[in-house]
């Protein structure tokens, strides 16, 4: 099948959609909410494939809305000119000042909307997680969330997910439970299997025991949690009875863990980036392991130190602009990641390429002269090289690696240099190791686990 010039091998999987009408089963009507949900995806199903010129071109068109919103709405954009220019363009909208998390933390106020559309619906207050020790609260509206639902739907369409299977989800809100649909982006729009859910909190082997049981056709958690139930599975020889896919997200994903999963369980891995503050960011492509830029919800910039554009294959900052929260308009936003910077994919869509997503500014190692790294130790290679349960490493100096380590037992003298060796090899030259034994390593208030972590990157 043909699709605006790109092969499409496979038509589209068949959902059955939820019907809120008595009496008509085809061509179904859902709720009214789950109508503009479809009506959303539909054109976003169209938009991909558009050539990246026209898909800037809209994202400017809706940007210049946004942007006008804000200067007669938000006091602290009040000040900020409109150029004599008739049509936005990239070089104007530069001229907006970045946004911080200390600005929405200090400055809350400033950055509301005094009018928001009322056609927008309800504004709704939300609160990061505040894995950085410094929650956000922002305000957005029920548009926002339908934005939000119509992009998981896409994501569930590119990856073709059955479904009618059940979904497992482990994640730090949740709490042992059952229930009929697999959320909000698919209830009241889409009849779907159950969804079962359980804590992060829960011991891994427990776990295990727990997905055996319930034998999930797709498992969605954190990549850290995934990682430590591959290993275990393989170290039980468990595998996942019906398991399809697993699906990640919060965390920064490293490449091997696309590996372990097939080891463990013979099934692929897709993550995906999203924020609290801003929704839906990238999704992975469905033929390769990077990601699209999510345009029609924002505009993502990747940006130099100095502030100019990268170029692919550049890392830099993740700046983003939410085109659709008129309730707090989040433009030119500092998320506080870094990406690297993609090339046009192969499949055809027009939507921008993030090549890898690397996390934090508190997750890079800063060396004496200034340089930043991403360091990748490998799950594989750190387990073969000492019997860890968890491990987790902390720059305390620009020379000095701290390595916190959970073992069953005390590591040998052998052990424990084959293990420094292995965590050398992938960093800098001239970094010393120092393991210190540990009982546990926490996770973040937000769920998450962060195996490196600087304590003087910023």
């Amino acid at each position: 099948m043909w699709h605006h010039g790109v092969v499409m091998s496979k038509p589209p999987p068949h959902w059955p959609i939820t019907s809120a009408l008595p009496g008509i089963r085809f061509p179904t009507l859902p709720i009214q909410r789950g109508q503009g949900v479809l009506a959303v995806l539909q054109q976003i199903e169209q938009s991909q494939w558009l050539a990246p010129e026209r898909l800037l071109a809209l994202q400017f068109s809706q940007l210049d809305a946004l942007l006008e919103h804000a200067r007669a709405t938000v006091p602290a954009y009040r000040q900020m000119p409109r150029d004599a220019r008739a049509v936005l363009d990239y070089e104007q909208f530069r001229r907006w000042p970045m946004l911080t998390r200390r600005d929405l933390q200090n400055r809350f106020d400033e950055f509301v909307s005094k009018a928001p559309p009322r056609q927008h619906g309800k504004v709704q207050e939300r609160r990061t997680s505040g894995s950085t020790g410094a929650p956000v609260r922002l305000l957005t509206t029920a548009l926002a969330g339908l934005y939000w639902n119509a992009f998981n739907l896409r994501d569930h369409l590119w990856h073709r997910h059955d479904l009618s299977t059940k979904l497992a989800v482990v994640r730090r809100e949740t709490e042992p439970g059952h229930a009929a649909n697999w959320g909000p982006a698919t209830f009241g729009v889409v009849d779907t299997g159950p969804t079962v859910s359980n804590s992060i909190r829960v011991d891994a082997a427990a776990l295990i025991d727990w997905l055996v049981v319930e034998r999930p056709g797709y498992l969605l958690t954190y990549p850290s949690l995934v990682a430590e139930l591959a290993r275990l599975s393989i170290d039980r020889g468990v595998r996942l009875d019906g398991l399809r896919e697993v699906r990640t997200f919060a965390e920064s994903l490293h490449p091997e863990l696309r590996q372990l999963v097939r080891e463990a369980w013979g099934v692929p891995l897709t993550d995906v980036y999203s924020a609290t503050e801003t929704g839906y960011l990238a999704l992975q492509c469905p033929q390769h392991d990077h990601y699209h830029v999510q345009s029609e919800g924002v505009l993502l910039e990747v940006l130099r130190d100095d502030g100019q554009p990268c170029a692919v294959g550049e890392v830099g900052r993740v700046v983003v602009t939410s085109l659709h929260n008129f309730a707090m308009p989040l433009i030119r936003y500092d998320i506080g990641d870094f990406a690297e910077l993609g090339a046009p994919c192969s499949c055809g869509r027009g939507l921008p390429v993030l090549e890898r997503i690397h996390g934090r500014v508190r997750n890079t190692l800063v060396t004496a002269d200034g340089k930043r790294f991403w360091p990748i130790f490998g799950t594989r290679a750190i387990m073969e090289s000492a019997p860890l349960a968890q491990y987790q490493f902390v720059q305390k100096s620009h020379t000095l690696i701290e390595a916190r380590v959970v073992a069953t037992t005390q590591l040998t003298a052998a052990q424990e240099s084959r293990f420094c060796e292995r965590v050398s090899s992938m960093l800098p030259a001239a970094m010393e190791i120092r393991i210190v034994y540990v009982e546990s390593i926490a996770r973040s208030a937000g769920g998450k686990y962060e195996e490196f972590l600087s304590e003087i990157a910023r």
